[in-house]
């Protein structure tokens, strides 16, 4: 489930990082497409699901919502959700 991006009536408006469930990557790619595409909507209720898996070798760092992104996000009324799901062996 990676990023489902939808706006208040839970329609899909886009789906980024399908097999990707890393969430510095992830995070890096929804930078990309919040500079891209999500600056071009207009002010409304939106939300970005994000689903990623704990990182096994996780030993600090990790992804960061930037100023920039932080900034686009209010100014289209993005709300950013972080769902985790344990990792399969």
């Amino acid at each position: 489930m990676p990023i489902a991006i939808s706006n208040d009536n839970n329609e899909r408006i886009d789906y980024l990082c399908s097999d990707i469930w890393d969430l510095p990557t992830q995070i890096l790619e929804l930078e990309k497409w919040l500079e891209s595409e999500g600056s071009k909507l207009k002010m409304d209720k939106y939300a970005a699901d994000i689903g990623f898996e704990m990182r096994s070798n996780a030993g600090g760092g990790g992804a960061v919502l930037n100023s920039n992104m932080i900034k686009i996000l209010n100014s289209i009324g993005m709300e950013i959700y972080f769902s985790e799901y344990p990792t399969e062996k």
